[in-house]
């Protein structure tokens, strides 16, 4: 009966959206306070009606209902309790009513934060928004219903895949969607506004703290991601430039790029046009990204759907969004006035490059994701773009950008004084330089690229601590009053150097790498097998059973030095109900560091392969990737991203109406 209800509230949902997206649009065109007033009240319904629906579908995980296709497909009745409820969404039809939920829970928090954004603006963009849930709705009640029965019922389910029963599924995949369906939010504040025709600072901040929360949960759902690859595949590494990886970092860049376009925008009324374009690129690419994932043009690990069917609907779906927005962008845009006038050499100027070098890199992934299949589906020919390519493009763009971030938060706004902002930078290119020299003594040489990322990497940092310190402190001044400065100064500019600590920290672990040290072997009990500074012993091999797995326990003692600093262990599982193997890597962090023992085939003579890594500073990658998204977090709480713009009761009742003429156009 449960299902049944979640299956009608998904109905309910979609008819609520269609409410939700109509009558505001009829009340903004006919200037009816009262329709405009209907968007509210219809997101809080549809976010519940969907909230229905996916706990319906949670229930049917727990309790192991097979009756249900889904579950039956993606559960087991021996499975972990936190497998079942995150294998709700490690599928293709759960993870759309995930998807949808997310839609809806961002149209509800606009709708109860609706005092902070002008009611005309606030209705269109509920109204921008219902669209888009419309969409996903019909989407998953026409191919991809994640109710549908099955008759008889079926003793038991084929399990989850076992790649995905991991506490990384459980976080990874809803952070990753708090990301791409954030922008959402973005993209249709900027629709609303095209359909409006109003661009100004009250807009841009509107839409930055929503901007602002999509990104972090991006940061986070990448790192986490990224992390899971890491120990679960056991391939050894953290990223390998997949097109599925890929289709997450794109947003994230054009996202990166639109938080600093709207600073501009809010600060100087500047930028309007660049920054409406790119709040419509950063969701498309999203909607790309939802493409290549459920289409079946890729194979991989973060695939879930094959069936052509789909992929031609959200093809649909993509075609009408990213194409009519971009035919009301170029409709709407010639009709805005530039904004605010500032010289070459000033933060805005900065801010600017920022820009440019983020698109330019986001394109160059682009190409590299999408030139593969683009051939292959004109020309029948296949080829790979893998990390030669990405490497020899996006990297030599992103380390002027990394150089450039302490520079540009170190000039003044309007007009900045170049010389003056290097020389309060001295000390960090001081810091930078020594810190690169003292690598390349310690390590005897070593990759050019990873010593200008240990510059880079101690650049950033420092270049953001020296902000606040040129901010809060000068020579002579009392360390008491210096702390009340601090204390002082706005959030976001704590949250701007976090985050800008946070990628130079990341740039320390990446170059880190550089020096890892890798061994392959095929060990018997007793051997020992090094990799830098550490040895490890095999002291056996033994059998484990679960209730949905076999696995083979490999034991290691590990030494360094001849002195025994621990032990580990590593797994090959095979999972009964699919008689798929997977790898469990055994790892151990030492400082910054880890061992990391991926096991492979078991050899005659009773060897097993072992590939067996050291890694220096590896975990900076993810630390700083936190500290970036603390950093964005500490924006966030700013006072001034949670308090509207003041806007004028005549002002206000101006917009409700619609404005005279010469307030339509941006000023």
């Amino acid at each position: 009966m449960l299902v049944e209800i979640g299956h009608y509230a998904l109905a309910l949902a979609l008819g609520l959206s269609v409410v939700q997206c109509v009558l505001p649009l009829w009340g903004a065109r006919a200037r009816d306070p009262a329709l405009m007033g209907i968007a509210g009240p219809a997101a809080l319904g549809v976010f519940a009606m969907v909230a229905v629906a996916f706990a319906a579908l949670t229930h049917a995980y727990i309790v192991s209902d097979f009756s249900v296709a889904n579950v039956v497909e993606n559960s087991h009745s021996m499975k972990p309790l936190i497998y079942k409820i995150s294998g709700v969404w490690g599928n293709h039809e759960g993870s759309m009513l995930l998807w949808a939920l997310i839609l809806a829970l961002f149209g509800a928090l606009v709708a109860l934060a609706r005092n902070r954004v002008p009611e005309r603006l606030g209705a269109l963009t509920l109204a921008v928004q219902a669209s888009v849930t419309i969409a996903f709705l019909l989407f998953i009640l026409l191919t991809s219903n994640p109710f549908a029965r099955v008759d008889p019922a079926p003793f038991e389910g084929r399990d989850l895949n076992p790649l995905l029963q991991d506490i990384g599924l459980a976080i990874h995949p809803p952070l990753l969607y708090l990301g791409y369906v954030g922008f959402s939010i973005s993209f249709a504040f900027a629709v609303a506004a095209l359909i409006d025709g109003r661009i100004d600072a009250v807009w841009a901040r509107a839409v930055r703290p929503w901007t602002l929360m999509a990104w972090v949960f991006l940061t986070l759902g990448i790192s986490m991601g990224s992390y899971w690859a890491y120990y679960e595949l056991g391939w050894g590494g953290w990223w390998f430039w997949d097109p599925v990886e890929n289709a997450s970092f794109m947003p994230w860049l054009a996202g990166t790029a639109l938080i600093h376009s709207t600073v501009v925008m809010e600060k100087r009324d500047a930028l309007k046009v660049w920054t409406i374009l790119l709040a419509i690129l950063t969701f498309s690419l999203s909607l790309i990204g939802a493409f290549l994932v459920r289409s079946g043009v890729l194979t991989s690990v973060h695939a879930f759907a094959t069936d052509p069917e789909r992929g031609t609907f959200i093809l649909i779906i993509l075609t009408f969004f990213i194409g009519g927005s971009l035919a009301l962008f170029a409709l709407r845009a010639p009709l805005l006035r530039a904004g605010g006038i500032f010289a070459p050499v000033s933060r805005e100027g900065a801010l600017v490059l920022n820009n440019l070098l983020l698109s330019t890199a986001c394109a160059t992934v682009f190409i590299g994701t999408l030139y593969p299949l683009a051939l292959e589906a004109l020309t029948g020919d296949k080829i790979s773009v893998g990390p030669p390519y990405f490497e020899a493009t996006f990297l030599p763009i992103m380390m002027p950008l990394i150089a450039l971030m302490p520079l540009g938060q170190t000039l003044a706004w309007k007009r900045g004084d170049l010389l003056g902002a290097a020389q309060r930078l001295t000390a960090a290119l001081a810091l930078a330089l020594a810190a690169a020299l003292a690598v390349l003594a310690a390590t005897r040489g070593g990759p050019v690229l990873a010593l200008l990322g240990v510059g880079f990497g101690f650049f950033a940092v420092a270049g953001a601590l020296s902000e606040i310190v040129t901010r809060v402190w000068s020579r002579g001044m009392p360390l008491a009053t210096a702390w009340r400065r601090a204390r002082g100064l706005p959030r976001s500019a704590w949250g701007t150097a976090v985050a800008h600590a946070g990628i130079g920290v990341t740039v320390l672990g990446i170059a880190a790498t550089a020096w890892g040290v890798e061994t392959l072997a095929v060990v018997r009990p007793g051997e020992t097998v090094s990799a830098g500074q550490y040895a490890l012993r095999l002291d056996g091999v033994t059998p484990y059973s679960a209730h949905t797995y076999r696995a083979n326990v490999a034991r290691f003692s590990v030494y360094r030095g001849g002195v025994p600093v621990g032990a580990l262990t590593a797994e090959k599982r095979l999972y009964t109900a699919r008689g798929m193997a997977t790898t469990e890597a055994g790892l151990m962090t030492r400082g910054l560091g880890q061992i990391y023992v991926g096991l492979g085939e078991e050899e005659p003579g009773g060897g097993i392969g072992v590939r067996l890594y050291w890694k220096p500073f590896v975990l900076l990658i993810w630390i700083g990737t936190l500290v970036t998204a603390l950093g964005g977090g500490l924006s966030l709480t700013d006072r001034h991203l949670r308090i509207g713009a003041p806007v004028r009761a005549k002002a206000r009742r101006a917009l409700a109406g619609g404005g005279r003429a010469d307030a339509v156009a941006a000023s």
